[in-house]
């Protein structure tokens, strides 16, 4: 009974880490894909607005640092965005790695819990008709 319930387990485990798995794949899969489009958005951030209610406590030198480094981030961020889509093959393979590893641990896991109940069974800590004491009574 105790076997059949670990086994359980770790297959419920194993489930829901392959729906994880293909979750994030698919997010990111997603994200990637969609990167290539948002090329040449980087450029219009020079302009940094705030809210009416936050200017008169943000310094206008601070807001001004701020402005230039994002303004000098764009074009590195156009270029990442723009290899985004070329990344995208290597994310299948990434993927599947990561969950066969993870799916490796979660049949070790399995494993070491039968090994366990098997040791607690053979030590007397079973419940059946041989279990109890080994100790004989003279």
């Amino acid at each position: 009974m105790f076997y059949a319930l670990s086994w359980f387990v770790v297959a419920s485990l194993i489930a829901l880490w392959s729906l994880s798995a293909w979750a994030v794949h698919a997010v990111a899969a997603w994200t990637i894909a969609s990167a290539g489009a948002l090329s040449g958005a980087a450029s219009a951030t020079g302009v940094i607005t705030l809210p009416a209610w936050l200017s008169p406590w943000v310094p206008p030198q601070a807001l001004q640092w701020i402005s230039d480094f994002v303004t000098g981030l764009g074009p590195l961020i156009d270029r990442l965005l723009q290899a985004a889509p070329a990344l995208a093959d290597g994310l299948a393979v990434a993927a599947w790695v990561v969950w066969g590893m993870g799916s490796v641990l979660l049949l070790l896991l399995g494993a070491g819990m039968h090994l366990l109940i098997a040791l607690a069974r053979r030590h007397g800590g079973g419940s059946g008709p041989g279990a109890g004491s080994s100790l004989a009574v003279r």
